[in-house]
């Protein structure tokens, strides 16, 4: 079983910056990819980015590549995801995820909510 916790969402302006962190824990955590996705009211939740530990290897969803990047501290098993560049269209509950593989959740935060305000 692995465990996240996210944190760090909020209301910010559009243009604005916010940085999501994950905290990982559990069993063999180092062995899966961590990801972020997110899910706005009435819409499909959708596949932001995701991240090997000890790695450089990422994938980003088109919508977001060059404004979000997301990395990882190792030693402390946290995934961040910094959103620079903020669109109302941006606006979601953002979920951290570990899977098997990049883009595949097996396992779930409880979300955090991004509210970008025009």
């Amino acid at each position: 079983q692995v465990q996240l916790v996210e944190s760090g969402g909020g209301l910010v302006q559009a243009g604005g910056s916010l940085r999501l962190s994950c905290a990982a824990s559990g069993r063999a955590v180092s062995r899966y990819a961590m990801g972020w996705f997110r899910q706005a009211p009435g819409k499909e939740r959708e596949f932001v980015a995701g991240i090997r530990w000890n790695s450089d290897s990422t994938a980003y969803g088109g919508s977001v590549k060059g404004r979000f990047t997301i990395s990882t501290d190792d030693d402390k098993n946290t995934v961040y995801l910094q959103m620079n560049s903020l669109k109302p269209e941006d606006t979601a509950v953002y979920y951290c995820s570990a899977g098997a593989f990049l883009a595949r959740a097996d396992y779930w935060g409880q979300g955090t909510q991004v509210t970008v305000s025009s």
